[in-house]
């Protein structure tokens, strides 16, 4: 069955969608993205989700094309148009489409940006076997530029990491710079040690993560020790426990690390628990 997508105020069939070969997006990575969870039916985090977009457009120098109450109105009549239940709504928006490729940026009171949405649904998500068994990542050195705070669709590292992980039998790898864990190819990166969470401070060299700040939160909340510092892969693989977070995965324990196992190779009890939480209290303030 085709999808209802959406491209430049447009509700369309996703094979009858289009996009102009000379659009920055697709010449240039000239472009940002967020990806808002559905659960239920209804949207998750999508305040925290249209903020982070406000920002990522700010530090390109972008205009945002469309303001954040007509965001959340197109969402809906997505999710609505194709009867999402559990799943996700992507939203690119780019520079546009100027009359030819150029490194300058087209003036955008000619060039209005490209705003491109679709659904994604995803029966079960919250019944994922990963989260109940844990995944296993590899580590790869960190080769992304350095403004992975802007959530820009310069995605082709990531790819070739979770590529990397497939062809060494995982699930996923961890990016290490000088020596310290980043963060995942997709999500933020975690370990729990004596019932300490311990995660990498927020900087450019990561995204600040919706999920990342709502766990955080509901972790302190929950009396939970937290220290945002940096570490190493090796201290990674000493802990007790260690987990991601992402708008698609929510909480999902990691159990093998450079194949040495962490806990024994099951998931503990603080990832499993956080992601309870994170998932209650989600569906208590979808929108």
């Amino acid at each position: 069955m085709s999808r209802t997508v959406y491209v430049n105020g447009e509700y369309l069939p996703e094979g009858e969608a289009k996009v102009s070969i000379f659009d920055r997006g697709f010449l240039m990575a000239d472009g940002v993205y967020e990806v808002t969870s559905v659960l239920d039916g209804k949207l998750v985090d999508f305040d925290g989700h249209a903020i982070r977009l406000e920002r990522s457009l700010n530090e390109l120098d972008m205009r945002a094309p469309v303001t954040k109450d007509e965001l959340l109105n197109i969402h809906r009549e997505l999710v609505a148009k194709n009867d999402v239940v559990d799943g996700g709504v992507y939203l690119q928006i780019t520079r546009g489409a100027p009359a030819d490729r150029d490194f300058v940026y087209p003036d955008p009171d000619e060039t209005p940006c490209t705003v491109v949405l679709f659904t994604q649904s995803k029966p079960g998500i919250t019944e994922s076997p990963a989260a109940k068994n844990g995944i296993k990542v590899i580590s790869i050195e960190d080769q992304r530029w350095g403004r992975r705070d802007i959530k820009t669709v310069q995605l082709l590292y990531p790819s070739m990491g979770k590529m990397m992980a497939k062809a060494a039998g995982c699930d996923d790898a961890w990016l290490v710079e000088d020596g310290y864990v980043t963060e995942g190819t997709s999500n933020n990166a975690y370990i729990v040690k004596d019932g300490k969470i311990i995660t990498r401070q927020l900087s450019k060299d990561i995204l600040h993560g919706i999920t990342r700040a709502a766990v955080l939160r509901f972790a302190a909340e929950a009396q939970m020790e937290v220290e945002e510092r940096l570490f190493t892969i090796e201290e990674a693989q000493q802990a007790d426990e260690a987990f991601i977070t992402s708008a698609t995965m929510f909480v999902c324990p990691v159990v093998e690390i450079d194949g040495a196992q962490i806990g024994g190779g099951a998931p503990g009890s603080i990832a499993p628990r956080l992601r309870e939480i994170y998932l209650d209290e989600a569906r208590k303030a979808a929108i």
